[in-house]
């Protein structure tokens, strides 16, 4: 199995150049990535229906004869269609194809096939358009459904897997040892890929897929666990003293207790004389909770100590943005800082790599810059990195080995419920900010319909005319169309119909970081009134003058992810306003926008998004700067999730470097899953 990782995926049978390149983009090059990519759903083909039965407007099988062979039909330029008609014997079902003209060839009159689609038309006249079939002979009871893209569809993959699985020795050399097996009645990994694609029946599939999941959150925890056990290796750094009551009075503010019992957890972890082990904690806090103060007082702390402390943040805006803050923070405190992005002129950038190295800067704020092979520091003591899902485990690494076994601290401004963040973060001990700083204003949440977003716009109008601005997010696009074109079109309507006197300016996901780091500087320094945008936006950007949000279509968003664009405004004390547009109808939707208008308590909201949606709204595609799953659910899976954690325990409890011959096959996996950020300590 092992091996198939390394074979080109075009080395398949029917796999060329140019298939090939749309696998790619699917994210499978090779034969064992194509084993691994599960599909999405099954269509059930075992119980055709009669033509006379089959409902309307849902996929179902039907079995028929066909009547005539496909008759082709030009209705106008670039679009044909070829017709047939079959039967069960008992009625009549007519077929429509488009520009599809291997059709003519495919349905052979008199032939048997099972057909599988939606049917539309009437009761006297049922149709089906561009349905799936098989022969009768060579129809699948089950018919896996794969993520498809434009010139590669599911039918296609689905042959593709059969020629792969053609392809697995006899005997595959299970990664899973055999009591490991054996205790959680998990079948052999032959038979799971065998029924995860092609299932004799959907209880085999069920069968394959818990052995699946627990083998993929079984390789995840090992690797997430062997992490956490690398990090134990003692500190070279000496326990230290904690300044950060001195820090304290440095503050125009009082600090909540929740910062307070962070920095405090924080500096229990670098002050012990007894667990030597580097500091490896997550800060996790609501928007507006506070977390750049944590990490301020645990910088102060460190550079009391003699040491030198980094900080990391995704963006060149929000890393000016920290940079600006603390120095204001530690002003005549005689701490030297430092500001390194990609921005920095080269001249520039030489002579603060310098200080680095001699000592003289002592707190280097700056972006992934900071990971480049020139950067050296003279005794890195403290790594922090902000916005975690933006950093794969493998870039805090990254710098966390320009100091010799340093202090590390995660910020997330996302709120994830603490029984899924204890399992997700592996590697990492927990801090939460649960409680915002005194004087912040709660931000106003109004659902309304589209009818009155006429009014909505005049409320925006009557704020920009006092010279505040706005920001206006644009709905989810499909995955076809261009969300440029959305946010493009949403923008100059804007401007033609609404705010001709206003500067409008656009932000989405086609933007090079440069545009996108120019547009929100504009923005920030108040020379745009409203930014339209996609969900691209920012995550923690201030712009105290910002005091409205409208964001279209709101039903398409996960609550989570709605909580964290509602952050966008309420950065300042002027009172802030969320207007949330929606003419969805279905109940779950209408609850949704419910919860996020009566709280603004982020883990109440993640708690309430897990129970409706899943973990989607948390991880999206990138599963929060993990390894991606490719079957396993953080939220459907939770009790599976335990059992994997608790058996990673067990085998890294007798083998913590998966060195026995029997644990080659984990090492292995370990390594595969997380060589998206390049396999990093995985060796």
């Amino acid at each position: 199995m092992a091996s198939l990782f390394e074979q080109d995926i075009q080395t398949l049978k029917g796999v060329g150049e140019k298939r090939a390149k749309l696998f790619h983009k699917l994210g499978v090059f090779s034969v064992g990535a194509l084993l691994r990519y599960y599909p999405r759903s099954y269509e059930d083909w075992s119980q055709p229906f009669t033509i006379e039965q089959a409902p309307f407007g849902t996929p179902c099988a039907i079995r028929a004869v066909v009547l005539h062979q496909p008759v082709e039909t030009r209705i106008r330029k670039g679009m044909t269609l070829y017709k047939t008609s079959v039967t069960d014997g008992m009625r009549d079902l007519h077929l429509t194809f488009f520009n599809n003209p291997y059709i003519l060839n495919a349905l052979s009159e008199g032939k048997e096939y099972i057909f599988y689609g939606k049917v539309t038309g009437t009761l006297l006249r049922k149709e089906m358009s561009v349905p799936e079939f098989y022969p009768i002979a060579s129809a699948p009871s089950i018919c896996p459904v794969y993520r498809q893209t434009e010139g590669l569809s599911s039918r296609m993959i689905s042959n593709a897997v059969k020629n792969a699985l053609a392809l697995l020795p006899d005997q595959i050399k299970d990664p899973l040892p055999h009591d490991i097996r054996m205790q959680y009645q998990l079948c052999e990994l032959g038979y799971a890929l065998e029924q995860i694609h092609f299932p004799d029946r959907m209880e085999s599939m069920e069968i394959a897929k818990k052995r699946l999941v627990f083998e993929e959150l079984f390789t995840l925890q090992l690797g997430l666990l062997q992490l956490k056990y690398r990090k134990k290796q003692d500190t070279s750094l000496p326990p230290f003293i904690d300044y950060s009551k001195e820090f304290f009075h440095l503050l125009p503010f009082h600090p909540t207790n929740a910062q307070k019992r962070a920095i405090a957890e924080a500096m229990g972890d670098m002050t012990s004389t007894q667990n030597r082990s580097p500091m490896s904690r997550l800060v996790q806090g609501d928007v507006g909770s506070g977390k750049t103060a944590v990490a301020a007082a645990l910088c102060y702390s460190v550079i009391k100590n003699g040491v030198q402390a980094a900080l990391m943040a995704p963006t060149e805006i929000l890393a000016q943005q920290h940079y600006t803050s603390i120095s204001n923070m530690l002003k005549n405190t005689g701490i030297s800082i430092g500001l390194l992005t990609g921005s920095v002129t080269p001249a520039k950038k030489r002579k603060l790599i310098e200080q680095l190295q001699n000592g003289s800067i002592q707190l280097v704020i700056g972006t992934h810059a900071l990971i480049s092979d020139a950067v050296a520091f003279q005794n890195l003591g403290l790594v922090i990195t902000d916005e975690q899902h933006r950093f794969g485990v493998a870039q805090r690494s990254l710098l966390a080995e320009k100091g010799n076994h340093p202090h590390m601290l995660v910020m997330s401004a996302t709120p994830i419920p603490r029984t899924l963040a204890l399992i997700i973060y592996g590697d990492l001990d927990i801090s939460i900010l649960d409680e915002l700083p005194p004087g912040r204003q709660k931000i106003e949440t109004y659902a309304i319909s589209s009818r009155k977003r006429p009014r909505a716009l005049q409320y925006i109008r009557t704020h920009l005319d006092e010279g505040k601005q706005a920001y206006i997010i644009c709905p989810l696009v499909e995955e076809s169309t261009n969300d440029m074109a959305s946010v493009e079109q949403y923008a100059a309507a804007l401007q033609t119909e609404t705010f001709p006197d206003k500067v409008i300016g656009t932000l989405h996901g086609k933007m090079k970081p440069k545009e996108k780091d120019a547009v929100m500087t504009a923005f920030a320094n108040g020379e745009i009134d409203v930014l339209v945008s996609t969900t691209v936006v920012e995550v923690g950007v201030d712009v105290p003058n910002a005091v409205i949000i409208l964001i279209e279509n709101a039903e398409r968003y996960g609550l989570s992810q709605l909580h964290q664009l509602r952050g966008r405004v309420g950065r300042g004390n002027m009172k802030s306003t969320c207007i949330l547009v929606s003419d969805a109808q279905n109940e779950e939707a209408i609850a949704r926008l419910k919860i996020l208008c009566s709280t603004s308590d982020g883990f109440r909201i993640a708690d309430e998004d897990l129970r409706l949606r899943g973990p989607g709204d948390f991880f999206g595609e990138k599963q929060h700067g993990l390894p991606d799953l490719k079957i396993a659910n953080m939220a459907e899976d939770m009790e599976v999730l335990k059992e994997a954690q608790s058996a990673a325990r067990y085998i890294l409890a007798n083998d913590p470097k998966l060195a026995l011959p029997e644990h080659r096959g984990l090492k292995g996996q370990v390594k595969l899953l997380f060589s998206v950020f390049g396999g990093q300590g995985f060796h």
